[in-house]
């Protein structure tokens, strides 16, 4: 019997089928042919903040796990410091720190606001990009430590004595090891980083979240925009799980 056709599954998804029938027959849509084009909006800027700041802050975290791994102490300690602020303050905290703190002090110099750089630094993207960016890497830069660390070293011993250079082991054997070990919980967080997406709209840049508030302050519809929304969280965070299990089952055990 495959996985899918058990009874307790088969149970739930005729109760979830039944859930979204009732929704669609019984709850308010008729907003939604005119907010559509901005729920496309806010939708195509959720995936692009979630691909963008994730790719940056796994390029970041590779580093920062190397050298809290296997660096000297003058790179693992900034590494390790950076790490612990990250993970020991809230994401919204960072974020307000950046756009209002950071933010507010560049308009004071007049070499900046006279540069080609403002037309950007006004806006609030730049500034959701850099906290999501660096609070992915702060969690993701443990992770790589960890993963670094489980490489069984008789592989970067054997490669050693083989004469490969250090940097043609780091990038054969080592990272490819580390990043297979580390795939499941990098799964995990950028789910969380997808969770986290909606704390953007705090500084005024306009996701899918901020699209479903409008909706709620415009027409005074309250569970129909929430329910919409829900909806399309569970279908990016199912995608996610999907593309990394994929991944997991694609990626092969390298071995020396």
């Amino acid at each position: 019997m495959k996985a899918w056709m058990l009874p307790h599954r088969v149970v739930m998804l005729a109760l979830a089928l039944a859930l979204v029938v009732w929704c669609a027959l019984r709850l308010r849509w008729d907003w939604l042919p005119e907010y559509l084009p901005l729920l496309a909006q806010g939708l195509w800027r959720t995936v692009w903040l979630l691909i963008v700041t994730s790719v940056l802050g796994m390029a970041l975290a590779i580093p920062i796990g190397l050298a809290m791994a296997e660096g000297p102490w003058v790179l693992a300690a900034p590494a390790r410091l950076f790490c612990t602020i990250i993970r020991g303050t809230p994401l919204l905290l960072q974020l307000w720190l950046l756009y209002y703190g950071l933010g507010s002090l560049f308009p004071q110099f007049p070499w900046i606001r006279q540069s080609d750089l403002w037309p950007i630094l006004r806006q609030a993207w730049p500034y959701a990009v850099l906290a999501l960016t660096l609070s992915f890497a702060g969690y993701e830069g443990e992770v790589m430590r960890g993963a670094f660390k489980g490489v069984p070293r008789g592989q970067l011993e054997a490669a050693k004595a083989m004469g490969m250079p250090r940097l043609t082991i780091l990038r054969r054997i080592w990272l490819p090891l580390a990043i297979q070990r580390a795939l499941p919980t990098l799964g995990g967080e950028t789910v969380l980083q997808l969770k986290a997406t909606p704390l953007v709209a705090t500084i005024t840049v306009v996701d899918i979240y901020a699209v479903a508030n409008r909706v709620r302050q415009d027409t005074f519809i309250v569970y129909e925009p929430l329910i919409l929304l829900a909806a399309i969280y569970m279908i990016l965070t199912g995608i996610i799980v999907l593309l990394f299990r994929w991944l997991e089952n694609r990626v092969p055990t390298r071995t020396l």
